[in-house]
């Protein structure tokens, strides 16, 4: 599961949950339009601390005149566009923890309770404390167009991060901040850090994929699909 679809499921009602469980275990033959174009250009202008958003201006410009080949192409660079755009317009609004930024490993996972889980982190927060001690976090980036995201799924998204830092720090003098773990909607540009529960938070996670995996050979697929 993504770090979205894990969030989603934890603010979501039974029903929404069910769907994206299914989703997560069905998934379409037909191919998703994935927003990785816009993502890593906006998270290296964030993690640079770059304040003029030309440079984003002319990568959206970039995609809408690159040449495809087939319609879902031509979509999928146009939805990257629309996404920097986005973000661009909302940039004024963002507001992160005042701390170092540094490049993660790529394609971090984690496994919880036997679920996959691809937290989709973007960049890391670090800082040092007046007593010298090191503090850290990570941040995520959400964008759904024309749909702010709701507080409680970045809630969750931010403390599904602060549980990922704890892992990331184990065995090390570094210690994960809630105020540090951060999932940013690029629609609106509001930062939402978890808080003092985050750890709890956390747990309640692990637990629902534990449910998840439980009785992940009994989910049935949408009606009507064929399963390949």
């Amino acid at each position: 599961m993504t770090g979205r679809h894990v969030a989603d499921y934890m603010a979501g009602s039974e029903r929404a949950r069910r769907t994206i469980v299914r989703d997560s275990k069905y998934r379409p033959i037909a191919r998703l339009i994935q927003h990785e174009r816009a993502k890593t250009a906006i998270s290296a202008f964030l993690r640079d601390e770059r304040t003029d958003c030309d440079i984003l201006t002319q990568e959206a410009a970039k995609l809408r005149s690159q040449m495809t080949d087939t319609d879902f192409e031509r979509e999928v660079l146009d939805n990257n566009a629309d996404y920097i755009d986005a973000f661009v317009e909302a940039f004024p609004r963002i507001e992160l923890p005042d701390a170092q930024r540094m490049a993660v490993e790529p394609d971090m996972r984690l496994t919880l309770s036997g679920v996959e889980v691809n937290p989709d982190i973007r960049f890391a927060l670090q800082r040092t404390t007046r007593t010298n001690r090191v503090r850290t976090g990570f941040v995520a980036l959400r964008y759904a167009k024309g749909r702010p995201l709701s507080k409680d799924s970045a809630y969750w998204q931010s403390s599904l991060l602060f549980g990922c830092r704890v892992r990331a720090d184990d065995g090390n003098e570094a210690e994960p901040e809630a105020k540090l773990c951060v999932t940013i909607d690029a629609l609106t540009g509001l930062a939402y850090p978890t808080d003092g529960k985050a750890l709890s938070s956390f747990r309640n996670i692990e637990a629902a994929m534990l449910s998840i995996a439980e009785r992940w050979n009994s989910v049935e697929p949408p009606e009507g699909a064929v399963v390949a």
